[in-house]
């Protein structure tokens, strides 16, 4: 039998963390910043996607547009 999460302890244990929050204000920052560019039917149900795969680097050379699937099959290399 599943085990119900228990998004209140997700929260203070990841979501909640300044890193995280200043993440998270990041990648929405550079959504905005696309659908200013682009517009936002061109942005609708679609991800932004972070080249080097840092939300902090928002330059418009680093960022695309990709379908939600391309998108968060990509990963990055781990070491």
């Amino acid at each position: 039998m599943a085990r119900q999460r228990d998004y209140a302890k997700e929260y203070r244990d990841y979501h909640g963390k300044s890193e995280q929050i200043k993440r998270r204000s990041s990648r929405n920052k550079a959504r905005r910043l696309m659908i200013k560019k682009h517009g936002a039917s061109k942005v609708a149900g679609k991800d932004i996607d972070h080249k080097d795969y840092n939300p902090n680097n928002n330059r418009s050379s680093n960022l695309s547009i990709k379908s939600r699937t391309a998108n968060r099959s990509r990963q990055p290399k781990r070491s």
